[in-house]
């Protein structure tokens, strides 16, 4: 058996597509901040290509861009100022944030109507109860990626490896919202393997380069793998070992060119969706 290669790139740009297309029906165009502290150069490419793929899907997208040196104060007080802009839909604070910060402190300080992070505590807790509100991007575009493979989730044994916040515990809501059977695994799990090989659906999103190997996948499972690692020799590579992995998944994700242009993606669909919510107009 060989995987098919589920293309993030190509559903991305689906994505970006049919948002762009319904920007273009709407007599303004969504708002987007992105608030970047200090220059780490990983973020600097990714706020290059999310301002990139906003302006040309026809949003009004801006990143501010703030010394090392800000201190938490100012950047609150930033955070304050496009909460009461009107013309914001949608605020994005770039994380990692300089040491004199407190990322949360920021984090909860942006409107949760306009968190197209997902990350506020409300909208953490709208998706946990079933309610409607702004989705964390990544596993939103999981979701989007799950759907293109033809994947059925009602009933299906899904396992997320990993346990943050930004993935792993939304990860885990949106499948079950969708009626999965859901197992969260994590470092202190007795066994990995054991429990990665019981997975229909596999999503890997722990940051360890090549964690996931080939015999920890069951024959014909859909595997998603959220990690992006950089090897020592440059090379970018995810949380499964694709090359082993490709002999027994059904469906697999590339690291590069997955779940990457999701998040992307996603984001501005958040974008649109907080513009629109903000406006009373139906979806």
């Amino acid at each position: 058996m060989t995987a098919r290669i589920i293309d993030g790139k190509e559903v991305a740009a689906k994505l970006r597509a049919t948002l762009a297309a319904r920007i273009a029906t709407l007599p303004f165009a969504p708002g987007l901040r992105v608030v970047r502290v200090g220059d780490d150069p990983a973020s600097g490419v990714y706020v290059r290509n999310k301002d990139k793929a906003a302006k040309t899907a026809g949003f009004d997208s801006a990143t501010l861009q703030l010394p090392e040196s800000t201190s938490e104060a100012e950047l609150l007080a930033l955070v304050e100022q496009l909460n009461n802009d009107p013309a914001v839909d949608g605020i994005l604070v770039q994380l990692p944030l300089p040491k004199q910060i407190n990322a949360q402190r920021v984090l909860e300080t942006i409107d949760p109507a306009k968190d197209v992070d997902g990350f506020h505590a409300v909208n953490a807790g709208r998706l946990a109860t079933g309610q409607k509100g702004l989705v964390p991007c990544t596993p939103k575009g999981v979701m989007h990626l799950l759907a293109e493979a033809g994947t059925s989730l009602a009933g299906a044994r899904a396992v997320v490896l990993g346990r943050s916040n930004i993935v792993g515990k939304p990860m885990a809501a949106l499948l079950l919202a969708a009626d999965a059977t859901v197992t969260v695994v994590h470092s202190r799990t007795r066994d990995l393997a054991a429990e990665c090989r019981r997975a229909e659906v596999l999503i890997a999103a722990v940051g360890k380069p090549e964690m996931v190997k080939g015999d920890w996948i069951a024959e014909g499972a859909t595997v998603i793998d959220v990690g992006i690692n950089r090897l020592p020799d440059g090379r970018l590579v995810g949380d499964v070992a694709f090359n082993e992995a490709i002999g027994h998944a059904g469906a697999i994700t590339p690291v590069p060119g997955g779940v990457g242009p999701m998040t992307i993606a996603c984001l501005l669909e958040n974008t649109l969706e907080a513009a629109l919510g903000r406006r009373g107009v139906a979806g």
